[in-house]
């Protein structure tokens, strides 16, 4: 499904002329599935406002593997992204595109005048971090003090569908992990009756 501009909740707190000026300097972008946007420490220059498809967020330090921060869905706004460019700083993960995708690029000086005239606006972005640091304080809390088996398990709960068709490779990658670790993690899980695995899906019970 593709959404337009005007399902973002923070178009009814512009007035008329904010909106003129807003839909002036959209620019409207589709990207390909598997398109790396940003690398962990680029500088961002343009805030995207995702109409259709998933862009998932990961960080990376040196020598380990990749974990994931988030998937960002249509009709919310990366913190990732805007904080890098609001603040000309480099960005803290990566963004890879799931799926093809739709949706407005924004330069930063314009959601700069914006956030200047208008208060609402100004705190609708400030949300942004507060919902997406919760998010984030919540990862660090799961990897510092969770098993492995209970990370996977909270995992595959969030994913919001039962059953689903995901590897073993894919859960490793969003996790920080490989696939040996997730998949012992995934056979805990099936023998203390939680969860079954079949070839390709995994259901929760």
């Amino acid at each position: 499904m593709v959404h337009s501009i005007e399902a973002f909740d923070f178009l009814g707190d512009l007035n008329e002329e904010e909106k003129n000026y807003l839909q002036k300097h959209l620019k409207p972008v589709s990207i390909p599935k598997n398109t790396i946007l940003f690398y962990q420490g680029d500088t961002t220059k343009e805030i995207l406002l995702l109409t259709k498809g998933s862009i998932r967020l990961y960080i990376q330090g040196e020598g380990i593997n990749e974990i994931e921060l988030y998937v960002l869905n249509p009709m919310e706004q990366c913190i990732v992204n805007t904080t890098s460019a609001i603040n000309l700083t480099p960005a803290i993960g990566s963004a890879l595109t799931l799926t093809d995708i739709e949706g407005y690029m924004l330069d930063r000086e314009i959601v700069l005048e914006l956030m200047k005239t208008n208060e609402k606006y100004q705190s609708y972005i400030f949300s942004l971090f507060t919902v997406r640091l919760d998010t984030l304080a919540k990862l660090l809390e799961s990897v510092k003090f969770k098993q492995m088996d209970e990370r996977v398990f909270e995992y595959l709960q969030n994913q919001q569908k039962n059953p689903f068709h995901i590897t073993h490779e894919e859960i490793a990658q969003a996790l920080g992990s490989n696939r040996v670790v997730i998949s012992r993690a995934l056979k805990k899980l099936e023998r203390e009756g939680i969860l079954k695995l079949s070839r390709g899906s995994i259901t929760i019970l």
